[in-house]
């Protein structure tokens, strides 16, 4: 199964990951860890995380309060957020088909 991020997906990572580094170095290095551990367990059990609406899962992070926002479609797995806890949910909402 192949893996597609959202660009707006990748900069959630970058922004989170580079928030961390700032408080705490190496912390960034660990989120970016923790994503690509998520990610990859995804790949291999896309029914893994919890539905949101239609298609659409999350699955949360450990030890960051974080969700990965996925759809699986016509055997790819499409990364449409990674979701910190207090943001409005479904703001990525307008990122589905783009």
């Amino acid at each position: 199964m192949k893996c597609e991020f959202h660009p707006e997906a990748e900069f959630d990572v970058i922004e989170a990951a580079a928030h961390y580094e700032l408080d705490v170095p190496g912390l960034g290095i660990r989120f970016g860890n923790e994503v690509e551990r998520v990610v990859e367990l995804l790949i291999e059990n896309p029914k893994l995380g919890a539905p949101v609406e239609g298609d659409i899962r999350h699955f949360i992070l450990r030890q960051f309060p974080f969700s990965v926002i996925y759809a699986e479609a016509g055997g790819n797995l499409y990364i449409l957020a990674i979701a910190h806890g207090s943001r409005k949910p479904g703001y990525w909402s307008d990122r589905i088909g783009r």
